[in-house]
């Protein structure tokens, strides 16, 4: 029936190139993130600029991939995936061209700010996938597009390393611009319009409520450290962004076209599933802020092994392949465990990976080993959370689901981001004291802690996803996925002849 749905669509792709357009979108969308990491030193020399509004080069874009998912996700549902799809890489397009050509840190940020919102790529790719492939096939592509949030973050720093030594740091923009439109012009031919659609009037005032309230609560985690967490401006915002969630929430809970279905989304499997997925996403982002730190540290320290910021991010590389690699493990894992056992199989994996880590400190290859294990736990359950997700929404509503989900990773990170640079900075040494070359540095047991700090996340989340109900058992799911599947297909021939 699947074959016979994509003969009724003129020049309708294979899964396989489906999912690798959907995939490089993805890619892109999470390389943004990580691609200007390597020039944070640098930023304030070459925005002419204090280090703390230098910071906003990657604050904007957190800001902007947190607010876009769920909104994407929504628009996607309501209007079509495909669309939003191709409205999330010309965002991108756009926002690379400002950066490229820009010099002045607010058109910079404005410019970070609009590659930030090709994030929505992600869940609206996911929930695409749902909408597209045929039932088997679907696990698997839905891992792989997981895998590339790590893959994405995992290059991005050895390649903004290596831009910012041999070449002008607007290469890094350029080459981001390039890669958009490449992405954009396969979307346009490949990637077909799904045609479950969920028409209604948009939720203005819950988006805008959302966005006043992610924005201050994730400004209040992002920048406490800098502005003081006891300052006014930090416990103002944090109180003023969770007031505005709680008016969102009384909001969404009464109207009837809401942004996110909070009654769906408290269910219980899908309130787990989100809650795990905070962890996993500090779990994830804790090793990428760590452990280029310590691989930089200087031998002199008595602890640091003195790498480049290339080395230290090419070091970091087989990590996210490890992820890629693992998503046909974790796809069939999920199809005969269930994605519940799946998710807190991944979890303690990744517990293990940073337990493991302690005593793996004192050769390169050992850090990448025990990197490798974390990043690859993370890849197994970054697979299973889009299986829980769609397997307990409406079809008609599952990139919403995602968006969402993809959010609370999203969380993970910017709540990762502020305890490791508070470990960080609380417990340091000073090399070479007395010296006017004297410089401040994380301490041994600063790195310790954090590993230890996110090994008991992760642990956590492994037993929240034990905690997620029971679903139908993989056999029994595995056998109503044909049928599912087949009435997928019905209602989408449907929809196309309704079209016609």
């Amino acid at each position: 029936m699947t074959d016979m749905l994509r003969r009724t669509r003129t020049g309708a792709p294979s899964d396989g190139i489906l999912i690798a357009v959907l995939c490089l979108g993805g890619l892109l969308a999470s390389l943004m993130q990580s691609l200007v990491v390597p020039l944070v030193g640098r930023l304030p020399h070459l925005l002419n600029t204090t280090s703390d509004n230098a910071s906003w080069v990657i604050t904007s874009t957190l800001l902007a991939s947190s607010v876009a998912m769920p909104i994407a996700g929504r628009l996607g549902d309501m209007y079509g995936k495909r669309l939003i799809l191709l409205t999330s890489l010309f965002s991108l397009i756009a926002g690379s061209l400002i950066c490229a050509l820009s010099h002045t840190l607010l058109l910079t940020v404005v410019g970070r700010s609009f590659q930030g919102f090709a994030m929505g790529l992600v869940p609206v790719g996911i929930s695409l996938m749902r909408d597209e492939l045929h039932a088997r096939k679907i696990p698997g592509a839905v891992a792989l597009m997981s895998a590339m949030l790590g893959v994405g973050g995992a290059i991005g720093i050895p390649f903004g390393a290596y831009i910012s030594e041999h070449f002008d740091y607007h290469t890094l923009f350029w080459f981001s611009l390039a890669l958009g439109v490449i992405t954009l012009g396969l979307v346009y031919v490949v990637v077909p319009e799904s045609p479950n659609l969920h028409p209604g009037k948009f939720d203005v005032v819950g988006s805008l409520g959302l966005s006043a309230g992610l924005v201050s609560v994730l400004l209040s985690i992002t920048k406490g450290q800098s502005w003081g967490w006891t300052s006014a401006a930090t416990i103002g915002c944090a109180v003023f962004g969770v007031l505005v969630l709680l008016a969102w929430g009384w909001w969404e809970l009464r109207t009837r076209e809401s942004l996110v279905d909070l009654r769906i989304s408290a269910r219980r499997p899908i309130l787990l599933t989100n809650l795990a997925s905070i962890m996993v996403g500090f779990a994830m982002f804790s090793l990428m802020l760590t452990m280029p730190q310590l691989l930089q540290i200087p031998g002199a320290a008595g602890y640091g092994l003195g790498l480049t910021m290339l080395n230290a991010g090419l070091w970091m590389v087989p990590g996210g392949l490890v992820m890629m690699a693992l998503s046909p493990v974790s796809a069939l894992l999920t199809q005969r465990i269930g994605a519940r056992l799946t998710l807190a199989l991944g979890a303690a994996m990744s517990a293990a990976g940073y337990f493991a880590l302690l005593g793996l400190t004192d050769a390169t290859w050992k850090l990448s080993l025990g990197s490798m294990i974390v990043f690859g736990g993370v890849g197994v359950a970054y697979s299973a959370m889009p299986a829980l997700i769609m397997g307990n929404v409406p079809e008609t509503e599952s990139a919403a689901a995602n968006g969402l989900n993809s959010l609370m990773r999203s969380m993970g990170t910017a709540v990762a981001s502020a305890v490791m640079a508070t470990v960080l900075t609380r417990e340091v040494i000073v090399l070479g004291a007395g010296t006017p070359h004297a410089v401040e540095l994380p301490a041994e047991s600063a790195f310790t802690s954090t590993f230890v700090i996110a090994g008991v996340v992760a642990a956590v989340a492994a037993v929240v996803a034990m905690a997620i109900p029971r679903t139908a058992t993989p056999a029994s799911s595995e056998a109503s996925a044909p049928a599912t599947d087949s009435a997928r297909t019905q209602e989408n021939l449907e929809a196309c002849a309704r079209r016609a």
